[in-house]
């Protein structure tokens, strides 16, 4: 199958969901599972976003016209919700408890929302925006971005603001 961004992305967004689902699933005696899949959840999500935000908007808006510009504007301020306030309010609250359970749930709506959206309007404007070699070159750039000291220090500085890096440190040492 040939490479496609939107089809990496969409993917991403299916295992997130995935992860979520799970996390949704604990009860409050599950610390260790929910801190696990936050953490999972993390770093799925934070390089995901990070490139998006770096590479994809700008370039899908460059091309989009008034409705793609509203779908570009919508996704960097659900990027920006997300990233500033609910994530920070998840990673303060106590994995053990109801508090956590129900901003867990909230975040994963948060996410469930954006990813519909961009994958039935944002997705479907950019097949037409972008030609397929153009969307397999992006698929790679994004792998590579991923690996490269640009994207680990955007991922690095997310976590660092968002709370994530604590929960994400505690998963690399277990």
């Amino acid at each position: 199958m040939a490479r496609d961004i939107l089809k990496t992305l969409k993917a991403e967004h299916d295992e997130i969901r995935d992860l979520f689902e799970q996390l949704n699933g604990t009860t409050d005696r599950a610390e260790k599972t929910r801190a696990q899949l936050l953490a999972k959840i993390d770093q799925g999500l934070l390089p995901h976003a990070k490139w998006e935000e770096a590479v994809f908007y700008p370039a899908f808006r460059e091309r989009a016209e008034r409705d793609g510009q509203k779908t570009w504007a919508e996704a960097v301020e659900e990027h920006r919700a997300v990233e500033q306030t609910v994530m920070p309010d998840v990673h303060q609250a106590e994995v053990g408890t109801p508090e956590f359970a129900g901003r867990a749930k909230v975040f994963g709506e948060f996410v469930e929302h954006h990813a519909k959206e961009e994958e039935s309007t944002m997705f479907k404007m950019a097949r037409e925006l972008f030609s397929a070699e153009e969307r397999a070159a992006l698929d790679e750039q994004y792998e590579a971005w991923k690996q490269s000291d640009e994207g680990m220090a955007a991922v690095a500085e997310a976590a660092a603001l968002t709370g994530a890096d604590a929960a994400l440190g505690s998963q690399r040492m277990q």
